[in-house]
């Protein structure tokens, strides 16, 4: 596995693959009993991997109390990440909930407790809540960076403007930077390619894209008739809803039925091929409830799509950007400073009116 600087705004290395720990525990009512979590977590680890991603959310805790265990024998060689917002009680007080400057202090030491770490190398603002203030949360992370707690900080789920405004406002006043985004990013799922993924590009943002498989349904597990993830969460889960998404899949099927491989590895291989044209890192997070399922992510590794497979695959799942960049591409409308004064072009092909 190669490794990577997280963006342009840290030295932190951190692997080309992520792991996801959401499926370490079973208090959900499913997931991975802690033996089959620590032969997940060897694998990736035998592969070369370093940077997990937990929540204090994830199993209502257990993921960071198992996700600490399997850390504790060598803690400086791996990057942990985590996040807060949601708690990992569900019925607990609402003051332990959200973005707030109170709630970012509790869920941190008991993350810390859970982790049985000093620190938590990159911890998350897990989603926008709609309430705490930006600066609020930026300068509640500068305040954990400098008491060691944290060492670097992120947004999870947030708006592109908002991400934008707290990098900003970080580094106007001389606060530890945001180092990353956290999104979902996959064949079914490329919306942040109009503001999100462009932000992180510019600002030398880090960005972490979880569902790298849609959910399940790039591996095409739903079209044969299991569940999965489908079944036991009904959430954060994609289904062939639209002509593009079935498209998608065909496309994906096709082409791992061309190079031998499964469609879970296509649809990762062509994540890093994206990965590989970014100035900046973007870092699929794996997710699997078993060993099993994470070899065969991690078989993408070797999987090597050609370029016109790969321009293939982008041209079948690209959205619409939408305003104001179609009207700003070629063949839309452009602004020309000449004279001292703005004058409007004519789009290519057309007059204007």
């Amino acid at each position: 596995m190669r490794y990577t600087t997280f963006g342009r705004r840290s030295g932190l290395r951190v692997s080309e693959l992520a792991l996801g720990t959401g499926s370490f525990g079973t208090a959900w009512g499913h997931g991975a009993e802690p033996a089959e979590a620590r032969r997940i977590f060897d694998g990736y680890v035998e592969a070369g991997g370093n940077f997990f991603d937990c929540a204090d959310t994830y199993q209502n805790g257990q993921a960071e109390t198992l996700l600490g265990e399997f850390v504790a024998a060598d803690r400086d060689r791996f990057v942990v990440a985590s996040k807060y917002t949601l708690g990992a009680d569900p019925s607990g007080p609402a003051v332990r909930a959200g973005n707030s400057r109170k709630a970012m202090m509790t869920a941190v030491e008991a993350s810390l407790r859970r982790l049985k770490t000093d620190y938590i190398d990159l911890y998350w603002v897990h989603m926008a809540d709609g309430l705490t203030p930006t600066e609020e949360i930026v300068r509640g992370f500068d305040d954990l960076v400098r008491a060691g707690k944290i060492l670097y900080a992120g947004l999870s789920d947030f708006p592109a403007w908002r991400a934008a405004r707290a990098a900003t406002l970080a580094e106007l006043r001389g606060w530890a930077p945001l180092v990353g985004l956290q999104v979902e990013y996959s064949l079914v799922e490329r919306t942040p390619d109009r503001e999100l993924l462009p932000l992180a590009e510019g600002l030398g943002l880090g960005a972490a894209l979880w569902s790298p498989l849609g959910g399940g349904l790039l591996t095409g597990k739903y079209r044969r008739g299991e569940q999965g993830r489908l079944d036991r969460m009904k959430i954060l889960v994609h289904a062939e809803t639209t002509a593009q998404k079935t498209t998608v899949l065909d496309t994906v099927l096709a082409i791992a039925g061309e190079l031998g491989a499964t469609p879970g590895q296509v649809a990762i291989a062509w994540l890093r091929h994206r990965t590989a044209r970014s100035s900046t890192a973007l870092i699929p997070i794996l997710g699997a409830n078993n060993r099993a399922q994470l070899d065969d992510n991690l078989g993408a590794l070797a999987v090597r799509l050609s370029e016109a497979q790969a321009a293939h695959l982008t041209d079948v799942s690209t959205v619409a950007l939408g305003f104001p960049y179609e009207t700003l591409a070629p063949g839309g409308f452009g602004l020309r400073i000449a004279g001292g004064r703005e004058e409007l072009l004519e789009p290519r092909g057309a007059p204007v009116a």
